[in-house]
């Protein structure tokens, strides 16, 4: 090998390494050759040493070039950096090279350099049969002359944003909010969590226009009311489950039915599909590289939890049969926060809805292949992290999960303000502790006044920004009560919150926010316990939208991608980098979806190639919401593209941009179980007594701290939270709030104090 070069590379592959005098400049070039591939790469990358690597400086980008020849479609740049913690590791695949007999020239820009690296080396991959023959590499820093940012807005405003609330109202009680790919937003209710809708068979949802602020009531077929969803390949919402009755006093709890059905954005409309094999209220709806859907957890029709786990094949386009699916039989919850990783694993965050996490650490990888499931060490209070979010931070090649906040229905002490992050890309990843968040005001029933001591939030709502930032917001202190308004923007490369401006509407139980195509972040939805809603809606503008004039996508050459694809876009000024990010499908706190795809640029003035992964894993196939961000941060407009699968899938490539990582587990491993039909699950699962009040009202089975156990402070709590006239239904009072038998709580006669 020349000096300062080495041969690198992966996997079980025959290959030879060779100097040859085929050379674009000079008398030698480094040829890579495959002849045998069953996975991995070989490379030749700049030696990983101080004496050879280049350095560089972290938030620069840099500008990679070289001269190259193939006899092989599978071949690409793939950049390593040096961590000054952690050493070297992979960082990114850059650029898939077109096919070349003769010598071609390949330029590509770096992401910003991520904080703490020192070095980086790169070479060109090869990871199908053929060659690559490669010389003249090349490597600038990119000027960045960054243009002054014009303040539009107030100081503050230019500096936390501003909150504006429509003045037209969410005409349905949604909460299921849906990006859709023409930028309007599906907003499903169902019976909206009101047994007089119930009832009358009464179910809905809305389409709502963020361009002309109008909303379009749709007919739904069942009460998709705590259903799953997940935007397929097509564009389509694949909607699974939903309630299928609510609880009884003294009786069953809720019931998930086995329907599901589809919404298409073009005709508006749903159809029904195949039948799932179980019911689900509460599932999880997790897309995988392929485009199938996996689904765990939820209730049953009998109310226990399910621990049937749902495959929805994109191939055939159902639901397959039991039989076809890879069972642990295991309770994962409701709404457990399932993310795909870049080798297509699961990683439950420990995000879930509704009590205790699962068993042992609260966190896991699951590995669907091989049906095992490894916990993961580190989540604090991995029983107090009910409606916390999780997040796969920016960039999703990054690995790395943020989950913050959280609470218990079951105890309902007060929120916490914990984070945690992860790196999935370590040898054993674990949980470490991030930052807290920052304290708000609260409402106590009697006014905001300042969070003190360790009081945070649960029901939170975490936000991709197209700046590559998270926006948390919303929230409560306690289960259905108590809201919480505080909210901020995290920044992964110096793991920090900045507080901005709060949302001034309650957003607690069954709330939702989401980012919109103009950049924008819509928030809706709040239902306390006592059974009403709010149906305004808030609309956040960042500071980026307040810093001037936005760059433009002027054109996008084609908006129907491939894996490994370079797409050409012209933008009206420099931008320094741009991003694919997967609409939303948000419930609960939950989007386990949602991530956002860094795509290397290859700059020539105004046209910017953009390369596009080629591990469906990490993007995968579906709309995406296409922005370009200049220096100062500020984002265009969205356009959508399409990335297609699983047709694009045809060889099986992915595995070579999977380098090593989390492949030294040394948590507990799991098997598959014996199988079983259900899990027992309390009927007071949500933190509701059933025995006062209509359906929809939720009298908590435990109080918050501060409210004595007699009749007198219960009632006062409820008296100061809205709770109205309450019912007792049946002759059972486990909560003492109708000590004079009259089948009224908190009337007159129980307030009267006894000898």
């Amino acid at each position: 090998m020349p000096y300062c070069w080495e041969k690198s590379g992966w996997g079980d592959n025959d290959f030879t390494f060779s100097t040859v005098a085929d050379a674009h400049s000079g008398s030698k070039a480094m040829k890579v050759s495959l002849t045998r591939r069953a996975d991995g790469d070989r490379k030749a990358l700049i030696t990983e040493s101080a004496t050879c690597a280049p350095t560089v400086t972290a938030g620069k980008q840099y500008d990679l070039g070289l001269w190259y020849k193939t006899t092989t479609p599978d071949a690409a740049i793939t950049l390593f950096r040096h961590d000054t913690t952690a050493g070297w590791q992979y960082w990114t695949d850059l650029k898939t090279l077109d096919m070349a007999g003769s010598y071609t020239q390949a330029s590509v820009r770096t992401p910003a350099v991520p904080a703490g690296t020192d070095r980086i080396t790169w070479g060109v991959s090869v990871y199908g049969t053929g060659s690559a023959t490669t010389d003249d590499y090349t490597m600038e820093q990119v000027s960045d002359p960054i243009p002054p940012a014009t303040c539009t807005g107030t100081a503050d405003e230019c500096a936390n944003g501003k909150w504006t609330v429509l003045p037209t109202q969410n005409p349905v009680r949604s909460m299921h909010s849906v990006v859709l790919n023409n930028g309007k937003v599906l907003l499903i209710a169902g019976s909206g969590n009101s047994e007089e809708n119930f009832d009358a068979g009464t179910f809905t949802s809305a389409v709502y226009d963020p361009v002309n602020g109008t909303y379009k009531t749709i007919p739904t077929p069942k009460d998709m009311f705590c259903s799953g969803h997940v935007q397929l390949a097509d564009g389509r919402v694949l909607v699974m489950s939903g309630n299928k009755a609510f609880p009884v006093a003294g009786g069953h709890g809720y019931e998930g039915y086995k329907d599901s059905y589809i919404f298409d954005p073009v005709t508006e409309t749903y159809s029904k599909t195949n039948d799932l094999n179980d019911g689900h209220w509460y599932p999880s709806a997790t897309e995988l590289g392929n485009g199938d859907i996996i689904s765990f957890g939820g209730l049953r029709e009998d109310s226990s939890g399910s621990v049937t786990a749902e495959r929805w094949s994109a191939s055939e386009q159902q639901w397959l049969p039991l039989w076809k699916v890879n069972q642990t039989w295991s309770f994962w919850g409701l709404y457990p926060s399932m993310i795909l990783m870049q080798d297509g694993r699961l990683f439950y965050s420990g995000s879930h809805v509704f009590g205790n996490g699962t068993p042992g650490t609260g966190s896991a990888i699951y590995d669907y292949d091989a049906n095992t499931t490894t916990a993961i060490p580190g989540l604090q209070n991995k029983d107090e992290r009910d409606q916390s979010a999780s997040v796969l931070l920016p960039p999703a090649q990054d690995q790395k999960v943020l989950t913050l906040g959280g609470g218990n229905i079951d105890s309902n002490p007060d929120a916490n303000r914990l984070t945690d992050i992860i790196d999935l890309k370590a040898a054993n990843p674990a949980y470490t502790v991030g930052p807290q968040i920052p304290q708000g005001t609260v409402d106590l029933g009697n006014g905001k006044v300042a969070e003190t001591g360790n009081q945070g939030k649960m029901y939170v709502s975490a936000v991709l920004l197209p700046d590559g930032k998270v926006l948390e917001t919303g929230g409560g202190l306690h289960n259905r009560a108590n809201p919480v308004y505080e909210a901020s923007i995290f920044d992964p490369a110096s793991s920090t919150f900045d507080p901005v401006a709060a949302d001034p509407e309650a957003r607690g139980y069954h709330s939702s926010a989401f980012l919109l195509p103009d950049g924008r972040v819509m928030a809706t939805g709040d239902n306390p316990g006592n059974g009403t809603w709010n149906h305004n809606v808030s609309i956040y503008t960042p500071p980026y939208l307040l810093k001037g004039t936005r760059p433009a996508i002027t054109s996008v050459i084609d908006n129907e991608w491939v894996y490994g694809d370079t797409q050409r876009i012209t933008v009206d000024r420099p931008i320094v980098k741009a991003e694919l990010i997967r609409p939303a499908a948000v419930t609960h706190s939950s989007d386990p979806n949602q991530r956002y795809v860094d795509l290397p640029l290859s700059v020539d003035g105004n046209n910017v190639d953009l390369n596009v992964t080629s591990n469906p894993n990490l993007a995968p196939p579906g709309w995406y919401m296409l922005f370009a961000v200049d220096a100062n941060g500020v984002p265009s407009v969205a356009k959508w593209v399409h990335l297609q699968g699983p047709s694009a899938l045809a060889t099986d490539t992915a595995s070579a941009h999977v380098h090593s990582f989390a492949d030294s587990l040394e948590g507990t491993v799991t098997k598959a179980g014996k199988k079983r039909a259900g899990q027992k699950v309390s009927t007071t699962i949500s933190g509701c007594d059933r025995h006062y009040g209509t359906v929809n009202v939720c009298v908590p089975t435990v109080f918050p701290d501060g409210v004595k156990k007699t009749t007198a402070s219960r009632c006062a709590w409820l008296k100061k939270n809205d709770y109205g006239r309450l019912k007792v239904n049946g002759k059972d009072d486990p909560l003492g709030l109708d000590p004079s038998k009259d089948g009224l709580a908190c009337g007159a006669k129980d307030l009267v104090k006894r000898k």
